[in-house]
C-alpha cells in the first residue's frame, strides 16, 4: 500500500508542477509579478491553514479527508482546463482557482504526513521519509519539463487536465486502502477549537518536538538559497539556458535518489545528531561551491552532493518527528513543522533574493553557506534527543476514575489531586522525575499544573492539575498516555512508600 500511495503521490506532484508551468506560461506576458503570483497563490494557503488542517486531520478519518480533498482539487483543475480551452481564463480567475487548489494542498499535507506510520513498520519510517523527499525532488525535476512539453505540443489547458487526472488517481489509490477504523467514545471526541489549543499545548510542553522544530527553523532559511538562486546562477553565472538549468535540477534529483539508499548505513554509523550536522555542513559546502565556481560541470557534481545532503537533513528531521509524535496529535505536530518549513522557505527566498539584488548572487550564496555552518553548530547548544528512546505507543497505565453511574458532564472543568508519600532520602530524585511528569500532564491535556510540599510532613507531596473538560481528562486516561509517559511515572512510583492516592473533582455545580 505504501508503494501504491507513493506512486500516486508522485503522479500528483508531477501534475502540480505541470500546472504551475502552464499557469505561469499563461501569465508570462503580464509581467514577472503575475508569474511569481502563481507560486504565491499555491503556497500561501499552507502558511494560513497548516495548523487548522493538522487539527482537522487528527479529528476525522484521514483517509476520507484525503479522498474528499483530492476529488475537490480534481474538479478545480478540470474547471481551469475548461476555462483555458474556452479562452475565458483571466488572471483573476486563474490566481483565485490556484489559491483554492493551494487550500486543498494545505488541508491534505499534514494528513499525508501523519499516515506514514500507518503504512510502514516503525523501523522503516526513516527510509519511508527519505522516499517521500525523493518523490518531491524527482517530481520537481520532471514536472516542469513535462509541463513545458505539454504547453508547446497541446496547449496550456492540458497541463490543468493532466493535474486533474493525477488527483483522481490519488483518490482511487486511497479508496483502495482499507484502513482499520478507529472510533473514539462520543464523550472523548475533541472539538476543533479545543483540539487546536491541545495541539499547541502539546508542542509547547514537548522538548523533543520543540528541539526538532527549532533545528528545522535554523536550517531551512539558509538551505532555500540553493532553490531560490539556482535559476539565476544557471543563467547569469554559468551561462546556461533552460536545458542546462533542467540538468542542474536533475543533478539534485540524482543526489536525492542516491541519498535515499545511503541514508540507512550512514545513519546507523553516525547516529541522528551527527547525520543532521554532517548533512547541514555538506549542504553549506555545496552552496559555497556554487558561490565560487564558473564551471557548469563542477556545479553539477556539487549539486549531486547537495541532493544527498538535502535528503539527509530533511529525512533526519522529519523521521525523528514522526517517531516522536503519538498518533492522537501527530498531524498537529507535523503541521507546526510544515508551518516552520514553508515559512522558512518564504523568508529565506525573500532574504536571499534581496541580498542577491543588492550585493550579487555570489555574495548571497556565500552568506547562505555561512548561515548553514552556524545552523550546524547549533547542535552544541540544542542537540537532538535520541528518537529511538521515544515511545509514542498508546498505553493504559491509569486506572479508570471512580465516578457516579453517569459521570459528570463532558465539558466539566476537572481538577485532579494526587498525593505521594516519598521514601526518606529520595525527595530530590522524586522532584526531578516530577518535573518531567509535569510537562507530560500539560502535553496530554492539563492547562495548569503544580506540585506542593506538606509543611507538616516533608515526605508528603501533593500534585494538582486542571483540565478544561472531563472528556479531555478521559482522553488522558484512554488515548494520550504514551510509553514514554508511563516510563517516567514508573520511575517516580519506585521512589514512593505506597501507591499514590488520586482524587478527581469537577467545578462546583458541574458534578
Amino acid at each position: 500500500m505504501f508503494r501504491i500511495l507513493w506512486l500516486a503521490q508522485f503522479g500528483s506532484n508531477i501534475g502540480s508542477w505541470m500546472q504551475t508551468v502552464g499557469a505561469q506560461w499563461l501569465l508570462v506576458d503580464r509581467g514577472a509579478a503575475y508569474v511569481a503570483g502563481v507560486q504565491v497563490a499555491y503556497s500561501l494557503p499552507v502558511l494560513l491553514l497548516a495548523l487548522p488542517a493538522g487539527t482537522l486531520a487528527d479529528l476525522v478519518n484521514r483517509r476520507v479527508l484525503l479522498i474528499t480533498v483530492q476529488i475537490v482539487m480534481a474538479a478545480t483543475a478540470f474547471l481551469l482546463a475548461a476555462l483555458a480551452w474556452a479562452g475565458r481564463l483571466p488572471p483573476s480567475a486563474l490566481l483565485s482557482l490556484t489559491f483554492a487548489m493551494g487550500c486543498g494542498l494545505a488541508l491534505s499535507t499534514p494528513a499525508w504526513q501523519a499516515l506514514q506510520p500507518s503504512l510502514v513498520p516503525r523501523d522503516q519510517i526513516a527510509r519511508a521519509s527519505a522516499l517521500g523527499a525523493v518523490n518531491m525532488n524527482t517530481a520537481r525535476a520532471l514536472g516542469p519539463a513535462l509541463g513545458g512539453f505539454l504547453v508547446s505540443w497541446a496547449g496550456v489547458g492540458w497541463t490543468f487536465a493532466g493535474n486533474g487526472v493525477s488527483f483522481l488517481g490519488t483518490a482511487i489509490a486511497l479508496a483502495a486502502w482499507h484502513q482499520p477504523a478507529v472510533r473514539k467514545p462520543a464523550q472523548e471526541r475533541e472539538r476543533i477549537r479545543g483540539a487546536l489549543a491541545a495541539g499547541s499545548r502539546y508542542v509547547r510542553n514537548a522538548p523533543r518536538v520543540r528541539r526538532l522544530i527549532l533545528r528545522t527553523a535554523l536550517f531551512i532559511p539558509g538551505a532555500v538559497a540553493l532553490w531560490a538562486l539556482l535559476p539565476v546562477v544557471a543563467q547569469t553565472e554559468l551561462r546556461l539556458g533552460a536545458p542546462g538549468y533542467g540538468a542542474l535540477l536533475g543533478a539534485v534529483g540524482v543526489g536525492a535518489v542516491a541519498g535515499s539508499f545511503l541514508l540507512r548505513p550512514l545513519t546507523s554509523r553516525l547516529g541522528g545528531e551527527r547525520m543532521l550536522t554532517a548533512s547541514m555542513l555538506g549542504y553549506a559546502a555545496v552552496i559555497a561551491v556554487l558561490a565560487l565556481t564558473h564551471s557548469a560541470w563542477i556545479a553539477a557534481v556539487a549539486l549531486v552532493g547537495g541532493g544527498v545532503a538535502w535528503i539527509g537533513a530533511l529525512t533526519t528531521l522529519n523521521a525523528s518527528l514522526q517517531l516522536t509524535l503519538p498518533d492522537w496529535v501527530r498531524a498537529r505536530g507535523l503541521a507546526f513543522y510544515l508551518l516552520v518549513f514553508q515559512g522558512g522557505q518564504a523568508v529565506g527566498s525573500l532574504l536571499w533574493g534581496g541580498v542577491a539584488q543588492r550585493a550579487g548572487v555570489r555574495p548571497a550564496l556565500a552568506a547562505a553557506a555561512a548561515s548553514l555552518v552556524l545552523a550546524a553548530l547549533a547542535h552544541v547548544r540544542w542537540p537532538l534527543h535520541d528518537a529511538a528512546t521515544a515511545d509514542p505507543t498508546r498505553t493504559h497505565a491509569w486506572p479508570e476514575p471512580a465516578v457516579l453511574t453517569e459521570g459528570p458532564p463532558a465539558d466539566s472543568t476537572t481538577l485532579v489531586i494526587v498525593e505521594y508519600r516519598v521514601r526518606p532520602g529520595n525527595t530530590a530524585a522524586f522532584l526531578a522525575e516530577m518535573d518531567h511528569i509535569g510537562r507530560s500532564r500539560q502535553r496530554t491535556g492539563a492547562f495548569s499544573w503544580g506540585l506542593y510540599a506538606d509543611i507538616a510532613s516533608p515526605d508528603r507531596l501533593i500534585e494538582t492539575f486542571l483540565v478544561r473538560s472531563w472528556s479531555e481528562h478521559l482522553a488522558q486516561h484512554h488515548e494520550r498516555q504514551t510509553g514514554l509517559d508511563s516510563a517516567m511515572e514508573a520511575r517516580a512510583r519506585n521512589l514512593l512508600t505506597e501507591p499514590p492516592q488520586v482524587v478527581h473533582a469537577v467545578a462546583h455545580g458541574q458534578a
